[in-house]
């Protein structure tokens, strides 16, 4: 099944709250986990949905759903359709209230019925697109820029300079429900436009998200755990990358 460009592909995107199961292995040592949500819409490349996880951009996940026949690239005979797929963007959903269990909204392109030669084997490892097949499923290239620490956190080079300076916040963990499980105040050991690292006494887990507040630039921002490190005096740091908008730093620099 062929199809001819960008033009064709948005025309076919198609609104279909079908069910689908989302599986994502973020490190060697972390345990593999699985969301089953709904879609929003989708075409035979891509997919939107929404989810309680945060996965990072460029993280591969493993869906399966009953993708419509005609919608396929392969299996059309099969009940359930398998397809690796590569994070595109993810941003919160907008909520009407303050207190209402928040989400996410993820963007997905597919890649294929099979990983990318050693994936499987080094899951932290992140990708982008590179071409699309002549069926329209997408190949990939490696971002050789992320790399794995001994704490399990994903460091990738970043474009933009930390502020070493502590800023007062207080810190919202959402749940897999995605409400409030805990909060507390505490500061930020650097910052940036687009991530920070907290000081914390909390047990977040990489993918989880929570919302900063800082009553000194009067903010609230929703930010994806990336990772968890332990410095000097075995205080461990919180990684943040902002999902929703950047975070104001007129004044410092």
């Amino acid at each position: 099944m062929t199809f001819e460009g960008k033009s064709r592909r948005i025309r076919d995107r198609l609104k279909l709250s079908l069910p689908v199961r989302v599986r994502c292995r973020e490190s060697a040592e972390a345990e593999e986990w699985v969301e089953v949500t709904r879609l929003l819409d989708v075409t035979p490349f891509g997919a939107r949905f929404t989810l309680g996880r945060a996965p990072e951009r460029g993280r591969l996940l493993h869906l399966t759903l009953p993708m419509p026949r005609q919608l396929r690239c392969y299996d059309h005979v099969e009940d359930q359709y398998r397809i690796w797929a590569l994070v595109r963007h993810v941003k919160p959903v907008p909520s009407a209230k303050e207190d209402e269990t928040l989400r996410l909204e993820v963007g997905v392109a597919f890649v294929g019925k099979r990983l990318p030669p050693n994936a499987e084997q080094e899951p932290t490892k992140l990708y982008d697109v590179a071409t699309q097949s002549e069926t329209g499923l997408w190949s990939l290239r490696e971002l050789a820029q992320s790399t794995a620490t001994s704490e399990g956190r994903v460091r990738v080079d970043r474009p933009e300079t930390r502020h070493n300076i502590p800023i007062e916040v207080t810190v919202e963990v959402f749940d897999e429900e995605g409400k409030v499980a805990a909060i507390e105040t505490t500061v930020t050991e650097n910052i940036s436009h687009h991530g920070a690292a907290v000081f914390t006494t909390l047990n977040v887990e990489p993918g989880r998200f929570i919302r900063l507040t800082s009553r000194q630039y009067q903010i609230s921002v929703m930010a994806a755990v990336r990772g968890r490190s332990r410095g000097a005096g075995g205080i461990t740091r919180l990684h943040l990358q902002f999902v929703d908008q950047a975070w104001p730093l007129e004044g410092i620099e």
